[in-house]
Parts: C-alpha cells; structure tokens; sequence
C-alpha cells in the first residue's frame, strides 16, 4: 500500500495546512471551511494523475486537436458530516464523479469516555470496477474508515481505492493498511500526525473537525 503525504515537499498545501491548524485562524469559519476545499481540490488534481485516460479529438473553430479525457469512472465516497467541504473541493474536479455518502458518528457508552463508531446511513450508487475515492478529513483510529469502507463494498467491488485526508495518524495508516485491500489502496494525507489522546483525537492535530465546519453538536 502506497502512502502519499503531500507536506513532504514544499507547496500551498503546508500553507493552508498552517491555518486550518491555527486556534485563532480557527474563528473564522468560513476560512476553515475555504481551506479544506482547497486541500481537496489540490488532493483530486494529484490523484487524478494517476488515472486513466483515453485519446479523443476535439473540433476547435480552426481545426482538430487530439486530447486525453479521464476514462476512469469515479464515485466519491464521503464520511458525514465533516467531509462535506472536502467533497465538494473533489467534486468541483471530478464533476463528473458519482457520489456516494456514509453517516459515521461515535457512539458513547453511558458514564464513559469509551465509544464505539457506529453507521447509521449509506446512500451510493454501484461501485463494480469504478475507482473509489473516499474521503475524511481526520484519518485518526482508523474505524470510520474501515466501517465506512465495509459498507460501500456491500454495492460492489471497486477496481481501485484512494483513501483521501487532510490529517491521518500512524496508526489509522496501519489499520487502512490491515483492513482494506493492500494490493488496490493509496492513502493520500496532507500530513501526518504520531499521536491520539485519550479521547482518541489526534495529537497535535486541529480540533474537532465537524464543531469547526459546522458549530458544536449536542
């Protein structure tokens, strides 16, 4: 299984990376949001390179010029409700990707920090030899991920599998790496983090994720 950590070389990434980062960038909403676009949209433009493509010839108003065209089907999978920016960063590439959605919440126990992740809901379309990109910003213990991933396989078997996040932990690498399937999967991250707090947040990560898309849950 390839992983691809795009802070490893300089570019806008680490510069975006910074501010989502940053507890008082962190107020303004609308850039956090903004900001996890353009991770997705940068995301889609890398993994697109490595898809398929075919040779068409396109009618100009002076001639005829020869041009590829992606030839890979896509389908977007992504993980409610966090991964909604980053979506649409990916979709407003591949605007022509099918799009597939998983509910994926934890579920406390009484009296406890202890969860378990549960899946409540999956709307996707056929996923039979299409390449599955799937989508969530925190790539922390893995077990989304892997729920998520097991339900989407219920609507079929795709040909390739690029697992997309804005932060993933070692450790959720090494899960994705244990239950899916090596051979076909490509994590793509934007940066690593090394540790989970005892509440299972990465460390030093950014926060909760969804309460600063979106404000805090109940």
């Amino acid at each position: 299984m390839e992983v691809i950590n795009l802070c490893d070389q300089n570019s806008l990434v680490g510069q975006f990376m910074s501010e989502l980062r940053d507890r008082t960038m962190q107020q303004e909403r609308l850039r956090f949001r903004t900001n996890i676009q353009r991770l997705g949209q940068i995301m889609a433009y890398e993994i697109s390179k490595r898809l398929k493509y075919r040779a068409v010839e396109v009618e100009t108003p002076l001639g005829v010029k020869q041009t590829h065209v992606l030839d890979d089907r896509v389908v977007l999978a992504t993980i409610l409700r966090a991964g909604l920016p980053f979506h649409e960063g990916f979709l407003s590439y591949f605007d022509g990707a099918d799009n597939a959605f998983v509910s994926a919440y934890r579920k406390y126990f009484p009296k406890t920090d202890d969860f378990v992740v549960h899946i409540e809901y999956i709307a996707s379309p056929r996923i039979d030899g299409k390449t599955l990109v799937i989508v969530d910003p925190m790539l922390a213990t893995g077990s989304s991920m892997e729920l998520a991933y097991q339900a989407l396989v219920t609507k079929g078997q795709p040909q390739h599998i690029h697992v997309a996040s804005v932060i993933a932990t070692d450790q959720a690498i090494e899960v994705v790496r244990k239950r899916l399937p090596s051979h076909k999967t490509t994590v793509w991250t934007c940066d690593i983090d090394h540790e989970l707090n005892e509440h299972s947040y990465i460390i030093p990560g950014l926060g909760d994720a969804g309460d600063l898309l979106y404000g805090e849950k109940e």
